[in-house]
């Protein structure tokens, strides 16, 4: 098997596992609730470690009542047997990383917890009570999950499955 250009880049490069993150989420005060005063969402991911930050969050004003709170400490980690799935992501009209975060109260400031590339693991803490915000994901992001797919993934050429024959195995009834 010849090996092409490709290959041999992908073959050369180190490809770390993981890639810091800083999670932008927005606060807005709610419309129309008489039970929660702010509504929380993810705007964004920035990439690298906010050096400010140092593992904690940053508020910004930016108009009123609106915050934007930076979350830093976070990577972003890719595994071998979710290329299937960074695959899928990276083919798709608009690429989203996840960001899947916690709150205990309504009242309380959601803590982010994972950011991931992966929609079979968003969906797995989708079902659970975790909140997940999808984003675009970051140019710098979306070449190295490229990088890492390319050096790791092989896809597999779906087979269909031959029908047991029940009836042959039966006797008498």
């Amino acid at each position: 098997m010849k090996q092409t250009e490709t290959d041999v880049l992908v073959q050369n490069l180190s490809i770390p596992d993981h890639f810091p993150v800083t999670v932008i989420m927005e606060r807005r005060p709610a419309q129309v609730s008489q039970w929660i005063d702010y509504v929380w969402n993810a705007v964004g991911i920035t990439v690298g470690e906010s050096q400010d930050l140092q593992g904690e969050a940053r508020v910004d004003d930016i108009e009123g009542d609106v915050q934007l709170h930076f979350h830093s400490g976070l990577d972003v980690r890719l595994y071998v047997d979710e290329c299937d799935s960074y695959y899928h992501n990276l083919m798709s009209p608009s690429p989203q990383c996840y960001i899947i975060l916690r709150q205990d109260d309504a009242e309380d400031e959601p803590e982010p917890f994972l950011v991931s590339l992966s929609f079979d693991e968003a969906h797995a803490y989708l079902e659970g009570d975790d909140t997940v915000f999808a984003v675009d994901v970051p140019a710098e992001l979306y070449r190295w999950t490229e990088a890492f797919v390319l050096a790791h993934y092989c896809p597999q050429k779906l087979k269909k499955r031959k029908r047991k024959n029940w009836k042959a195995g039966t006797t008498g009834h």
